[in-house]
């Protein structure tokens, strides 16, 4: 494996680097961070890969949590550059702490810049008549760089496959005979300045960037077991400030998008039409909200502080108006979810099954109401997949930072974009091809 030289100096793996109370390098331990519309987590733990007697299901031992409020980022998007590098020092400082070390380095989860997922094929002429290295390094350096044009950045590249002369897939093609080769290829990228100002909240905390994931790949390497991508699944995570989509068929991750519709939503649906303030609307929803029709919600009532000059002044609800108000902004949702999906153009089994997950999927009777609304098997996600998880955040809510442990513990699972931040003048651009794991 690989070494690269961080800015702090010394020998690292994947570009990561942490330093000890005393300085030293803690080795084993990785940093991962997700930015989020409602919340900021850090997590700090010390892998161990797991074999097939464990479902292979990599093993964590959580040194430090560190979670606080997000702001200013909405929807992943870097609304308030000062506010959010605030939140992030606040949110790493506490994981460190609890771990007794300090970060250089952290992975970062990428949900912002209008994520697109693509896929398509590079080909090359294969000069010598047998297909050597530099063959295949000069089809996958062709496919990155269209993939990153428009003012877009290369967050994910994974290729489904290589195909000689044309004909079906081979999985090396290394030595073989031909005279055309192609990789079938699939990326996503992000808008780069939106990247940029990610990263940049990042760095002015001290931190270097050790690696982008993109959130919806991150959600559902946590929330759906190798089976299901094999077989075929697609990952609904609704966050705070929007859904996310990752289908995956045969192992392989073959579509993302990102909804701007989450959980926040029908916290300021319910504040809106109740009159009462966003943090009493956020513990009414966790509290009473359901899309389960039962007779008794009609007199079962709860009371809420109503937002006026009045102090004291309260109100009632019923269970029955509660969920009037819930329903219209999750069928609206879930008609957003069911257009991307017949528009992404996968059939078969990768849409089929669903799962979700995210804080939002813990309403009681989504699952129910997915699977009839999108006429498509639903499963809602317990605990990640990642054993060893604390009890406080092994749970939905933190399916991305959970996922980013499972992308920096599983080789086979790291088609992300690693990257040194040593000081190369090159361009970020040029740099990300290099950056990018042959997981795959």
């Amino acid at each position: 494996m690989s070494t690269t030289t961080t800015k702090h100096g010394g020998p690292t793996k994947h570009g990561l680097h942490y330093r000890g109370p005393t300085g030293r390098e803690t080795a084993g331990a990785i940093g991962v961070l997700d930015i989020g519309t409602s919340k900021i987590a850090c997590l700090i733990a010390s892998i161990e890969p797991r074999g097939p007697d464990h479902g292979g299901v990599p093993k964590a031992r959580v040194l430090g949590v560190g979670y606080q409020r997000s702001r200013g980022v909405k929807a992943g998007v870097i609304t308030d550059l000062d506010e959010a590098e605030e939140a992030v020092r606040a949110a790493v400082g506490q994981a460190e702490r609890m771990a007794g070390l300090n970060l250089s380095s952290v992975l970062v989860a990428v949900s912002c810049g209008r994520l697109k997922s693509r896929t398509y094929t590079a080909n090359g002429d294969v000069e010598t008549g047998v297909v050597g290295d530099g063959d295949v390094q000069r089809v996958m350096d062709g496919g990155r760089a269209y993939a990153e044009r428009d003012g877009r950045t290369l967050v994910h590249l994974n290729r489904l496959g290589f195909r000689l002369d044309r004909a079906a897939q081979v999985h090396d093609p290394r030595g073989m005979a031909a005279h055309t080769l192609s990789a079938d290829l699939h990326a996503v990228t992000a808008d780069d300045a939106t990247v940029r100002n990610l990263m940049m909240a990042v760095e002015r905390c001290h931190l270097a960037v050790g690696g982008l994931v993109a959130a919806p790949y991150s959600s559902g390497l946590a929330a759906t077991t190798d089976d299901e991508r094999r077989l075929g699944v697609t990952c609904i995570d609704i966050g705070g400030g929007a859904a996310t989509l990752a289908a995956f068929a045969e192992g392989h991750l073959i579509f993302v998008d990102a909804i701007p519709v989450g959980g926040n939503h029908l916290t300021f649906d319910i504040a809106r039409a109740l009159q009462t303030p966003v943090a009493e609307a956020e513990r009414i929803k966790a509290l009473y909200g359901t899309l389960v029709e039962a007779n008794s919600d009609e007199h079962e009532s709860f009371a809420y502080p109503l937002t006026t000059e009045d102090e004291g002044s309260s109100n009632r609800a019923t269970r029955a108006q509660l969920r009037n108000i819930i329903q219209p902004r999750v069928s609206g949702l879930l008609a957003l979810i069911a257009e991307r999906l017949d528009r992404s153009g996968i059939r078969g089994d990768a849409v089929s099954r669903l799962v979700l997950t995210g804080g939002t999927s813990q309403l009681v009777g989504l699952a129910n109401v997915a699977a009839s609304t999108l006429g498509r098997r639903v499963r809602v996600a317990g605990v990640p997949q990642v054993a060893g998880l604390p009890g406080g955040v092994a749970k939905p809510a933190f399916a991305v930072a959970a996922g980013l442990l499972v992308s920096a513990a599983r080789p086979a699972t790291r088609s992300v974009a690693f990257m040194d931040r040593s000081g190369s003048d090159s361009g970020y651009l040029k740099r990300v091809g290099n950056w990018l794991r042959e997981g795959f």
